[in-house]
């Protein structure tokens, strides 16, 4: 009992000790802190998507015919599709709804869709990879096979069939969060079940074992902190790769559907007005790939600094 005190009492500023030490080496990382600037005004961005609208004076649904042009089809006056002061990067072509205003409105959607199915990926994946891990032979095998046909599945195929089956009736971002989580689990319980499997080997996990704790005990308080480094950088990697699902179902029109705005079925829509209007594609198609790229480099940026011996490793590849 007096060695279990000890112990908990000489962990207890080891985790915020090696948070600083985190912090100081992506601190480091210019391209990382890059991103991670990026990163955290997209996201606060879209959370005051309201304000920021309202500042502009504009509203996703208000309709503007007088800014196009019908006899060519209704193409923007003006250039760079009609951007001007009321309209800060444009207006869209046909209905003349403000771009501002849509592409905040899908950067709600594309980080609420993302942030949502990363939720549901990391709770099914780590529950069924610590109990891979925990499990005994015929509960790590049957798992295991199950990990492998999640991973295996073509999930596009399926997503896209099962979003054009449901009722429209249901709102479409949380089926976007259950399709997409539901098939895309399989990478996180791998991940885990490996880390699990080498750290139940290790001393501190034996002895909490022998001192009679519980097998969700020793999975939550013993296990659980050590898989959490790679498990941060792993999710920080499915948080573009989820952006990436929503804007392509979107732009394959079984997403997100209108009046909500999605930078995917922008991009869908902008495809016919490539030459007449260049600024509709460039807007959402920026804002994704900026995004995409910031996450991404983010987590590159996160792995390096939770593992110190693969930043050296990058650093002697420079």
């Amino acid at each position: 009992m007096t060695a279990e005190l000890v112990a908990e009492a000489g962990a207890a500023p080891e985790a915020p000790a090696r948070g600083r030490q985190v912090w100081r080496r992506l601190r480091a990382d210019h391209m990382a802190m890059a991103g991670l600037v990026v990163a955290i005004a997209a996201i606060v961005a879209a959370i005051a998507a309201p304000l920021l609208i309202h500042l502009e004076g504009q509203d996703t649904t208000a309709y503007h015919s007088g800014l196009l042009d019908s006899a060519r089809g209704g193409v923007p006056l003006g250039s760079f599709g009609g951007v001007s002061g009321r309209h800060w990067l444009g207006v869209e072509p046909t209905t003349g709804r403000d771009l501002f205003a849509r592409a905040l409105d899908g950067a709600r959607i594309s980080f609420l869709v993302a942030f949502g199915t990363l939720v549901v990926q990391i709770l099914l994946g780590v529950g069924i990879g610590l109990a891979a891990g925990l499990g005994g032979k015929v509960a790590d095998a049957v798992l295991g096979r199950l990990t492998d046909l999640a991973i295996s599945f073509p999930q596009l195929i399926f997503a896209i069939a099962l979003l054009a089956i449901v009722p429209g009736t249901f709102p479409r971002p949380m089926l976007l969060m259950l399709v997409i989580g539901l098939f895309g689990w399989g990478g996180t319980a791998r991940l885990v079940r490996g880390q699990v499997l080498s750290l139940k080997t290790r001393d501190y996990v034996a002895a909490a074992r022998l001192s009679g704790a519980s097998r969700t005990r020793i999975a939550l308080r013993e296990i659980l902190p050590g898989v959490s480094a790679p498990l941060v950088t792993y999710a920080a990697l499915l948080l573009p790769s989820n952006m990436i699902s929503e804007a392509g179902l979107s732009f394959l029109g079984v997403g997100v559907r209108p009046p909500a705005s999605s930078w995917g079925q922008m991009l869908s829509t902008a495809t016919t007005w490539f030459q007449a209007d260049p600024t509709y594609v460039l807007v959402p198609g920026l804002l994704l790939l900026v995004n995409v790229l910031a996450f991404t480099v983010l987590a590159d940026g996160l792995r390096t600094a939770l593992d110190p011996k693969a930043r050296s490793l990058r650093g002697g590849r420079r």
